[in-house]
């Protein structure tokens, strides 16, 4: 734990010290750093060109709730899909305000709504505030927006979530559906599985699977290639994941939808507008142009939204 905690704080001092750089250097330096090329912002073409351009223009507010791990079980909800959410039995603003007395079960799992990583499987028996107080005291203070410029997350209040821990049956391992959505319409899967470690934090080794809608593999990859070391298997109520990742995309121009498949019930996972941050590579270079392609050029949010109108318009869309 006290690993974790260095390293959280380190990465948040760092980015940090990135705020005074503008924006179009930001993406460009960084992008290079990590992926050995420069990012087409006047002219985008590709799928990761695209991505950072929509950072920079398309300003949806609903993109905010939805990027909140607690807020968006309401957007869920109201999309018709209550069944589908994983038992929440809190939120908290701080490591002493979580309540053991309403948390209903041994065994639960821990995470933040404002960031990535920092997720945990805790039990009541042995639950040790101390412990978990540096990483989840670190983790409330992330702004995630700074990590990659990603403007849905930077006006989230932060919370620590109580959660069912979602175990297969058969001791498998937890399974991530990842729908890449365009315009509503999903169009490609990624099936990352092995995702957790024992102690429910985010494995750093897992097994990428990429498939087009229909099922079929795709020898393409992006950042990571498909690995067909061992077979994944249709699950028999696939079409619904596919309508339900039509039914909560259809606002945006592109997202992704993930799932759990947990012995045949579905549960929602969360939505990503801008996947790996934006910092990606496709292979081969037709097919990163092709998803390119079904990016649309959309400049109907202009605005930048502060807290306030975020929370305004997310309210409007309630009613």
């Amino acid at each position: 734990m006290k690993k974790s905690n260095l390293y959280y704080r380190m990465k948040n001092l760092q980015y940090r010290l990135r705020m005074l750089i503008p924006e179009w250097i930001y993406a460009q330096v960084t992008y290079y750093k990590r992926k050995g090329r420069f990012l087409n912002l006047k002219n985008p073409k590709t799928f990761a060109d695209k991505l950072w351009w929509m950072k920079y223009h398309y300003f949806n507010p609903l993109m905010t709730p939805c990027s909140d791990k607690w807020e968006v079980r309401k957007y869920v909800e109201k999309c018709g899909l209550k069944d589908i959410l994983i038992d929440c039995y809190g939120h908290y603003d701080s490591v002493d305000a979580i309540n053991l007395d309403e948390i209903p079960v041994e065994e639960f799992f821990l995470k933040v709504n404002n960031t990535s990583g920092g997720n945990l499987i805790c039990h009541k028996s042995t639950f040790d505030r101390e412990a978990i107080r540096p990483l989840f005291s670190s983790l409330l203070k992330d702004n995630f927006y700074w990590h990659g410029r990603e403007y849905n997350y930077k006006h989230i209040k932060p919370y620590i979530l109580a959660e069912k821990v979602l175990r297969p049956s058969d001791g498998s391992g937890l399974i991530d559906w990842k729908f890449f959505c365009f315009e509503g319409e999903p169009k490609l899967l990624f099936v990352d599985t092995e995702v957790c470690n024992e102690d429910g934090s985010h494995a750093e080794f897992s097994h990428w699977f990429n498939y087009d809608i229909d099922f079929n593999p795709l020898d393409v990859t992006i950042n990571r290639k498909h690995e067909p070391t061992f077979e994944i298997k249709k699950p028999e109520n696939y079409d619904l994941m596919v309508e339900y990742a039509r039914i909560l995309s259809k606002p945006f121009p592109h997202c992704r939808v993930d799932f759990y498949n947990v012995d045949g019930k579905i549960y929602f996972g969360e939505i990503t507008f801008f996947h790996c941050a934006g910092y990606i590579i496709v292979e081969p270079e037709e097919f990163n142009l092709k998803m390119g392609s079904w990016v649309p050029m959309d400049k109907s949010y202009p605005k930048k939204y502060g807290w306030k109108e975020v929370r305004e318009a997310y309210k409007k869309y309630c009613e």
